[in-house]
């Protein structure tokens, strides 16, 4: 790839594709939100969002290796532009985002209670052991409460165009997690794990670690369950299951 040559179509073609992603770019033609999340008129947006910084952190790095910039008119990026609008990405599914919601389940104290999956719907064998007929998992889709199993690192669709989402398992564009969303996602998240120093850290004053550490307390005891004298099993944490 370091041979011109050699190169095409596949760089130029890169190329463009950087250029209509780049929020700055004189030929974007991708939009974002306010709140910074690339869009695409899709039902599920992360789908794009995961795919699009997943594809960034790997051209990024081919950029790095060849000491190459993208020209889009007026603007350049370098690699590192790349990153930093990926991780803009990464941070806004984790939180960074309007509603400080984390679009990753399990993830912070904030995060989607009830989403769109049979696994996490459905009471485990452990709260429900009596046999299921094919429609009687309805009362539990239909219920007001949250998931009783907790699928922890499923990213779900994500939030509507106007950053607002409805936690609501009959949305489902916006409540179900799909691998075609997570798998790309894992590649980006495994990127910024081992390069640390690309992570910027935001120094937290004393007020918000005491209450970081307090919603974290109280998250981790609404997954082990209600303190009683007889404590029911714990909510199933269901980790690595297939979506859907």
């Amino acid at each position: 790839m370091n041979d011109p040559s050699s190169a095409s179509p596949f760089v130029p073609n890169a190329d463009k594709f950087i250029c209509s992603v780049l929020p700055n770019s004189p030929t974007k033609l991708i939009s974002y939100s306010k709140g910074g999340l690339l869009l695409k008129p899709v039902a599920n947006d992360l789908q794009v969002v995961t795919a699009y910084s997943f594809l960034l952190v790997v051209y990024a790095q081919y950029m790095q290796a060849a000491n190459k910039v993208v020209n889009c008119g007026s603007v350049s990026a370098s690699h590192s532009t790349l990153i930093n609008l990926a991780k803009s990405q990464v941070d806004y599914i984790l939180g960074s985002n309007p509603l400080g919601m984390s679009y990753m389940v399990g993830y912070s104290q904030k995060y989607p209670q009830k989403i769109h999956h049979r696994g996490s719907v459905n009471p485990s064998l452990d709260q429900h052991p009596q046999r299921m007929g094919c429609r009687d998992g309805d009362q539990f889709f239909k219920s007001d409460s949250p998931n009783p199993n907790v699928l922890v690192g499923a990213v779900v669709g994500g939030p509507a165009q106007d950053d607002s989402f409805k936690d609501s398992r009959y949305d489902v564009g916006q409540s179900e997690p799909t691998t075609y969303i997570n798998a790309p996602f894992v590649g980006v998240l495994a990127f910024f794990n081992s390069n640390p120093s690309l992570v910027g850290k935001r120094k937290k004053s004393t007020k918000q670690r005491q209450r970081r550490g307090a919603e974290q307390a109280e998250n981790d005891q609404r997954l082990r369950g209600p303190v009683v004298a007889e404590p029911p099993s714990p909510p199933e944490v269901l980790v690595g299951v297939g979506f859907r």
